[in-house]
């Protein structure tokens, strides 16, 4: 049994054919999923999914691409968002200096009100990093009593023990299966109780289906490349990363 941690099933491609992208995914063996919001009007729809499958379990937040659009209230609403059983972590939020679509410092102020929230909640975060480590580990220490999840991680062994030293589990994408990718040796370094599984869909495709609109089915993809790189079994992977993702979101 395989976990999707991070993907958004409100997108189109996903959203109208739903019934078929769970049903391709059980057949993988992926049989429960977290539909992660990027903003608060996504996080809604996340929300409603919910309400139809006992599966899917859902986040709310702010992502930093969508940080410049804020308006006044969205922490209102994203505690409002989060008094519902099927709401299990605050996000997604965090820093993006790769595109930079929101001013770094709109991005910051809006990842410190969301951490705020998770830490008086006591609710797990889910946070996007991409080349922003030095500021989202800055960020991440000024809330000790936060953890979460280092989505699609995509950065350096450094900053992985980093995460690790303050609490954080580490997630994989399908990037990992990418060729030419300096994430396997990171992976390696990763202790088993500490990394999740994901496909940050429809983005980020693994390989052999790099390019294409990816869908929850293929966690199968990054969770097999993460037992060959370990040297275990895919049901050794399984086992781990479905207990982590239990015991850090307490799924029921």
């Amino acid at each position: 049994m395989l976990i999707d941690t991070h993907c958004h099933l409100y997108y189109e491609d996903l959203k109208n054919d739903l019934e078929g992208v769970l049903s391709r995914a059980n057949e993988q063996g992926v049989i429960r999923f977290i539909c992660v919001g990027t903003n608060i009007a996504d996080s809604k729809e996340c929300l409603t999914i919910t309400e139809n499958n006992d599966n899917i379990f859902s986040s709310a937040g702010v992502h930093p691409h969508d940080a410049k659009n804020v308006s006044d209230g969205y922490i209102d609403n994203i505690y409002a968002l989060m008094e519902y059983e099927s709401m299990i972590a605050v996000g997604e939020m965090g820093l993006d200096y790769f595109r930079n679509i929101s001013d770094p410092k709109v991005q910051k102020k809006v990842f410190r009100r969301q951490m705020g929230v998770a830490q008086d909640l006591n609710r797990p975060v889910i946070f996007h990093n991409r080349d922003a480590d030095a500021d989202v580990i800055e960020v991440l220490a000024e809330y000790p009593e936060v953890i979460g999840v280092a989505h699609c991680f995509s950065s350096n062994l450094e900053t992985a023990k980093s995460f690790l030293e303050m609490g954080y589990y580490i997630s994989f994408s399908g990037n990992l299966t990418f060729k030419n990718s300096h994430l396997p040796e990171v992976a390696k370094e990763i202790p088993l109780n500490r990394v999740l599984v994901e496909t940050d869909s429809p983005y980020l495709s693994p390989a052999p289906h790099r390019g294409k609109p990816n869908e929850p089915s293929r966690t199968r993809f990054v969770a097999e490349k993460l037992a060959d790189i370990h040297g275990i079994s895919l049901e050794e992977i399984a086992k781990h990363t479905t207990g982590n993702a239990v015991e850090l979101f307490r799924l029921p």
